[in-house]
C-alpha cells in the first residue's frame, strides 16, 4: 500500500467522524424542533411530520456508526505497517486514531 492510499484512509476516517457528527446535532436539533412544536400547540400533522424526519435521522446513525468502525480499523490496521514509520501521512492517521474515542465506536 502506498503513502497515497493511506492518507485516503485517513481522510475517509475523518469524512464519516464528521458525518456522523451531523447526524447526531441534525437529530437534536430536530427534538428541539419538535419540542417547540408540541410546546407551541402546533397542528397534530406537522409534529408528525417532524417525527418522522426524526426517525429517518435515528435510522442513519447506526449505518454511520458502522462504516466509521470499519474504517477506524481499517486505517488503524494499516497505521500498524512498518513501512510508514517517519512519514507525515502516518503522523496524521495516528492523529486522526487519536482524535477519535475507541468507546464511543
Amino acid at each position: 500500500m502506498t503513502l497515497k492510499e493511506l492518507k485516503i484512509k485517513t481522510n475517509v476516517v475523518v469524512r464519516i467522524n464528521k458525518e456522523q457528527g451531523a447526524y447526531e446535532k441534525e437529530a437534536e436539533t430536530q427534538q428541539k424542533r419538535i419540542d417547540k412544536l408540541i410546546a407551541d400547540g402546533a397542528d397534530e400533522a406537522d409534529v408528525r411530520k417532524q417525527k418522522e424526519v426524526l426517525e429517518e435521522t435515528f435510522v442513519m446513525i447506526p449505518d454511520v456508526k458502522q462504516r466509521l468502525v470499519k474504517a477506524y480499523k481499517d486505517l488503524q490496521d494499516k497505521a500498524e505497517d512498518p513501512q510508514y514509520e517517519g512519514s507525515e501521512e502516518l503522523q496524521q492517521a495516528q492523529s486522526v486514531l487519536s482524535s477519535i474515542d475507541p468507546d464511543m465506536l
